[in-house]
């Protein structure tokens, strides 16, 4: 498109040099052809009024044109009329022939007479004839007009004069005023051609200089300027073409920036696009001839490299990526730093087509990000089957949720000391095709990641309350609340339409959280708990324990309840009285700070009873009940644990 338009101004420009080329031409010939004419009607008038002058003051001016010689009177006339513009003139008879010839110093009849055709011609047509000539002989002007003008006598012919005039300076005259308004007119032109040529020029211009942007941008990312996943693409299909020709491999790195959301939340949006920029310079730095640098999405680029030999050098090269990627990154002032997971996939070995290549490079990079990030991995035949397993498992999520087919189990959760049940957790399952049910630690990270959790979350909330609403006023129901869903900023908005479709009393709802929620955008998160707290409800500490700064944000904001993570009593019979120690502390801690503490993961009497005598307040777990669905709730649980119902015995309530 650019080569077509870059022909077509030139072509334009061009034309207007023809136009301006010849209208100077044409000009020129106009300004001669003119100049010529009016000399012509000077000269004629000149020699018309000298020849006349000539008939009135020679009176024997017949007899001079029949041959006879001029009287003394008139020879003293003629001679000393040579003067002003007529600088010579001659005298013909009416047949054509010279008989008189005078100049500024003397007029002398001629001893040969001469013919003239142009004389001759003058008195066919009884009208003046003008010859201009370039004066050459000496004391000849630079330019003069010769006019014949027959003298007429009676109304016949009897002689002709030819007066010779000289018209330099008049030429000079109008050939400066035509040339002076020729060339107003052609500057006139000029600008009339000109300024309309130069803004379409640049305007021109201004549409190829945007054309190549958007061309650029089609094929470039906006920030970094690497080529975007469109460019790398087709850069690969060339590289793969290229292929056969040589032995040697095509390597395809995806390169991803481990918890880049948590460099924009500490350094802003500013410092993310700082990071990036980085990142792409020194990939750029990296990079060989020949290969191609790209961003391919948000914190993830791709690097095509040609010529490897084998997984040895690509190997190699991906570690060197991590090294120098991970060399810390200052930023006013401040040092960034990061880790980098890399997936890698060789080409024919991985794929021999794009489309294949580009897949297994991603499944190297989804199964780094699986094994903990900050790692390479290499595409293995076993992602495929990986990979067909989220996509089913995406598949059915989206089903559930445009459909409602998830389901909630409800586990029990009991008074220790009052000996009753107080109250259920929420758990959603997954309905999968075969009829099996999918556990939330298999499919709610996948949600995350397809960022519907939120959808799954207020179908949650607002199940939970419409089947709570059913139990005997005492009984609670606990939701647990993604961190996923708190980025939305809808969480407020979905717990207020669950209390009031249902019309559940807010008192009877918990909201359980972990501390993973509280390590970003705390002030907000803080503010939506508050809110929440002051209309009635429960907010919970769930898997107490697990986090490295639980501590403090128990004291940061003032939760109703702590769950102590099921690990602890997992590892109660292996652990003996460390376990122990840290649950009584933790249950004193509670205590302490006026929150209650459930302990999850109960299942064995054992439990139970240290739980007893360490004064936990709740427990949950297998040894009161499984978490079963709604419809079988009240007649294997809520019959079974109401009441003083609970299964709970001390020692010291043992009879003797």
């Amino acid at each position: 498109m650019a080569f077509f338009e870059t022909i077509s101004i030139r072509r334009y420009l061009v034309t207007v040099v023809v136009v301006l080329a010849t209208l100077a031409g044409g000009t020129a010939m106009i300004i001669k052809l003119t100049t010529d004419r009016l000399l012509y009607h000077e000269t004629t008038q000149i020699a018309q009024r000298w020849a006349q002058y000539l008939g009135a003051n020679v009176g024997d001016l017949e007899q001079i044109a029949a041959g006879e010689a001029p009287s003394s009177a008139s020879l003293a006339f003629l001679a000393n009329k040579g003067t002003g513009e007529v600088f010579r003139y001659t005298i013909f008879n009416r047949y054509g022939y010279s008989m008189l010839i005078a100049d500024r110093e003397k007029a002398t009849p001629v001893d040969l007479s001469e013919f003239d055709a142009s004389a001759a011609e003058a008195v066919r047509r009884n009208a003046p004839i003008v010859d201009a000539r370039q004066g050459r002989e000496p004391g000849e002007p630079t330019y003069f007009a010769q006019a014949y003008v027959p003298i007429m006598i009676g109304g016949r012919p009897v002689a002709v004069v030819a007066a010779y005039v000289d018209e330099t300076e008049a030429r000079e005259q109008h050939a400066w005023a035509f040339l002076t308004a020729a060339l107003l007119l052609f500057c006139l032109t000029a600008l009339a051609f000109g300024l309309p040529s130069l803004a379409w020029y640049w305007r021109t211009q201004e549409k190829q200089q945007a054309d190549r942007r958007i061309q650029f941008l089609a094929y470039h990312d906006v920030l970094s300027g690497l080529m975007n996943r469109a460019r790398l693409t087709q850069t690969l299909e060339e590289l793969l073409a290229a292929q056969p020709a040589t032995d040697a491999r095509v390597a395809l790195y995806f390169i991803d920036i481990d918890h880049f959301k948590t460099i924009n939340d500490m350094f802003g949006h500013d410092g993310g696009d700082f990071m990036l920029t980085t990142v792409a310079a020194r990939l750029r730095a990296m990079a060989a001839s020949g290969d191609a640098v790209a961003r391919v999405g948000g914190d993830e680029f791709g690097v095509a490299q040609v010529g490897v030999s084998g997984r040895a050098q690509a190997e190699s090269f991906a570690a060197r990526v991590r090294s120098v990627l991970g060399a810390p990154v200052h930023y006013k002032e401040q040092e960034m730093r990061s880790t980098f997971t890399v997936g890698v996939a060789l080409a024919p070995d991985d794929g021999d087509t794009v489309e294949r290549l580009l897949r297994s490079a991603d499944l190297a990079l989804y199964a780094g990000k699986e094994a903990g990030r900050d790692c390479v991995r290499f595409f293995m035949r076993e992602m495929d089957e990986s990979l067909q397993k989220r996509i089913s498992l995406e598949k059915t999520i989206r089903n559930a949720i445009a459909h409602e087919r998830f389901v909630l189990h409800y586990q029990p959760i009991v008074e220790v000391h009052g000996k009753r049940l107080i109250g259920f957790e929420a758990l959603v399952r997954l309905p999968s095709p075969d009829g099996s049910l999918i556990s939330p630690v298999d499919f709610i990270p996948v949600a995350e990641e397809m960022r519907v959790i939120d959808k799954i979350g207020a179908w949650v909330l607002r199940e939970a309350c419409r089947t709570a609403v059913t139990w005997p006023g005492h009984l609670t129901v606990a939701v647990n609340l993604s961190p996923a869903q708190f980025e939305t900023g809808q969480v407020e908005e979905a717990v207020t339409r669950a209390l009031e479709e249902s019309g559940l009393p807010p008192r009877r709802l918990e909201l359980e959280i972990t501390e993973t929620l509280l390590l970003t955008n705390t002030d907000a998160t803080m503010t939506t708990l508050r809110r929440l707290k002051e209309r009635g409800l429960s907010v919970v500490m769930d898997d107490f324990g697990t986090g490295y700064s639980s501590l403090s944000y128990l004291w940061k904001f003032p939760f109703d309840k702590i769950k102590i993570d099921r690990s602890f009593m997992e590892g109660f019979e292996t652990s003996g009285r460390d376990v122990e120690t840290v649950v009584k502390t933790i249950i004193a801690l509670g205590r302490e700070m006026n929150m209650r503490v459930t302990v999850e993961g109960v299942e064995a009497a054992s439990q139970v009873d240290f739980l007893y005598d360490a004064h936990a307040d709740e427990v949950q777990g297998f040894y009161f009940g499984a978490p079963l669905p709604a419809a079988r709730l009240k007649s294997e649980v809520i019959d079974r644990l109401s009441d003083g119902a609970v299964a709970i015995q001390h020692p010291a309530d043992t009879p003797a």
